[in-house]
C-alpha cells in the first residue's frame, strides 16, 4: 500500500515536480551528472531533516536535476519529511513576478503548503511564521552579484533563525559568474536591499560561503550568528563553466544574460532600456532615439516576464550584445558610451543608480569624465581588501 501511494503521490505531482520553467535555451556545457548541486545530493541532508519540522525557502530553481528536475518540495515531502511552510523571494515561488512586484502570502494550490513572502513589506521571517519550526533549508540559486536579492533574503532569513534559535541548513549551488571578482565595494550608509554587504559588485562566492562570511564578520544586526549546516557542491570548482538548468529569474533567460547582467544592470539606474518587454533581456540596450545606435528593438507587456517595461511601445534604438561570448566579464564600456552619447550630465541617473553601485563615487567619477582604467583603478584596494577577507571562507 506503500508503494501504492508513493506511486500516486508522484503521478500526481508531476505537473509541479517537472519545473516548468526548466530552461530549454540553458546549454549546459558539463552535465548536470557531473556538477551535482548540493539539492542532487540528498543522502547528504535528508538524515539532517528526518523527524524535524522544517522550513523551505526555495522557488523555481529549487529543483534536483538528477531526478527529471523534481522539485525540492516534492521530493522532501514524498520522502517523508514534514514540511511546514515556503518562504518565497522576490518573483515569488514559480519566478514569474517583475523585478519590483509584489508577491502575497498564499496557500499553494499544488502542495497545500502555506507561502510567506519575503519580498515586499515584510522581507524578513517573523517570530510568528518560525514558532514552530525546527529548521530552516535555504535553497536558491543565486547568480553571484551583489544586487542580485535572493542574498540579501538569506541575511534576513539567517538574522530570524539566529534571533529564534533555530539552525539553518544551506543547499549550496554553482555561481555562475564565481571564475572572478570585480566593481566597486559597496561603502557604508549605501545599504539598500539591492546591496546588503561591504562586498564587489561581482563577489565570487557561492551562497554558502557568502553565509559563512556573513557569519564570521558580524554582519547580522547586533552581530548575532547563525547555527549553519552547508551541504557541499559536488565536482565544481569555480573556474568551471556552469550552465543553469532554470532561469532564476524572469528576465535572465540564458547564459548569456547572466554574463552580461553584472555590465548592463546600472542601466536600471537611468532611462536607458536594457530590453526588458523583449525575449532577449539583458542583451541588449537602447533608448527611444536613434542616437542611440542602429540596433532597433520595441518593448512590450509579457506576462511572467515583464509586464510594463521601460519605454513599453516605444521603438529602442541602441546596441545588440547577443553575440557577446560566453567568457564575458564586468565592463563599464557600455554605461560610459550611452552616457557619452546621451549628453545629459547628471540627469542621465536616477536616485536607484548609487543603490546599485554601493556609493556614489562611481557617478561623480563618470561625471568627471573619468575613463573606464582610472574607475576601475580607484576600487583596486577595496577588491585586494575583500579577497584577503573572503579567503577563509571559501569551500571550492
Amino acid at each position: 500500500m506503500k508503494i501504492l501511494f508513493l506511486l500516486s503521490f508522484l503521478l500526481h505531482s508531476m505537473a509541479f515536480c517537472k519545473n516548468p520553467e526548466a530552461n530549454t535555451e540553458l546549454q549546459d556545457s558539463l552535465s548536470p551528472y557531473e556538477i551535482l548541486p548540493a539539492a542532487d545530493r540528498p543522502e547528504a541532508y535528508l538524515p539532517s531533516l528526518e523527524g524535524k519540522r522544517v522550513g523551505l525557502v526555495v522557488n523555481q530553481t529549487s529543483i534536483l536535476t538528477t531526478k527529471q528536475n523534481i522539485h525540492l518540495v516534492d521530493f522532501l515531502m514524498m520522502e517523508g519529511i514534514d514540511v511546514k511552510r515556503v518562504f518565497v523571494p522576490e518573483h515569488g515561488f514559480r519566478g514569474d513576478a517583475d523585478a519590483g512586484e509584489a508577491v502575497g502570502n498564499e496557500i499553494d494550490k499544488r502542495t497545500g503548503l502555506p507561502l510567506v513572502s519575503l519580498y515586499g513589506n515584510n522581507k524578513k521571517p517573523s517570530p510568528t511564521s518560525l514558532k514552530d519550526l525546527d529548521i530552516i533549508v535555504y535553497d536558491l540559486q543565486d547568480v553571484g552579484l551583489r544586487f542580485y536579492t535572493y542574498i540579501s533574503t538569506m541575511h534576513y532569513v539567517m538574522e530570524s533563525a539566529a534571533e529564534n534559535n533555530i539552525p539553518m541548513l544551506i543547499l549550496d549551488r554553482p555561481n555562475p559568474n564565481g571564475d572572478y571578482i570585480d566593481g566597486p565595494v559597496l561603502k557604508k550608509g549605501f545599504e539598500s536591499f539591492v546591496g546588503m554587504h561591504p562586498i564587489p559588485v561581482v563577489h565570487g562566492l557561492t551562497v554558502a560561503e557568502l553565509a559563512q562570511m556573513i557569519n564570521g564578520e558580524g554582519w547580522l544586526k547586533n552581530k548575532v550568528k547563525t547555527a549553519l549546516e552547508v551541504v557541499k557542491i559536488e565536482n565544481w570548482s569555480r573556474d568551471m563553466a556552469y550552465s543553469l538548468p532554470v532561469k532564476p529569474s524572469p528576465n535572465l533567460p540564458n547564459d548569456l544574460s547572466i554574463k552580461l547582467y553584472p555590465s548592463l544592470c546600472f542601466f536600471e539606474g537611468t532611462d536607458i532600456s536594457v530590453g526588458r518587454g523583449t525575449y532577449f533581456p539583458f542583451q541588449v540596450y537602447g533608448y527611444p532615439d536613434q542616437k542611440y545606435g542602429e540596433f532597433t528593438f520595441k518593448p512590450v507587456s509579457i506576462a511572467g516576464m515583464s509586464k510594463n517595461p521601460p519605454h513599453q511601445d516605444k521603438t529602442c534604438y541602441g546596441r545588440d550584445l547577443r553575440n557577446e561570448p560566453l567568457t564575458h566579464q564586468f565592463t563599464l564600456a557600455y554605461l560610459l558610451e550611452a552616457y557619452q552619447i546621451s549628453g545629459k550630465k547628471d540627469k542621465f541617473f536616477n536616485s536607484f543608480f548609487d543603490k546599485l553601485a554601493g556609493t556614489d563615487q562611481l557617478r561623480k567619477d563618470i561625471l568627471a569624465g573619468k575613463s573606464e582604467a582610472d574607475i576601475r583603478a580607484s576600487w583596486q584596494a577595496d577588491l585586494e581588501k575583500f579577497r584577503e577577507e573572503s579567503q577563509v571562507y571559501l569551500i571550492y
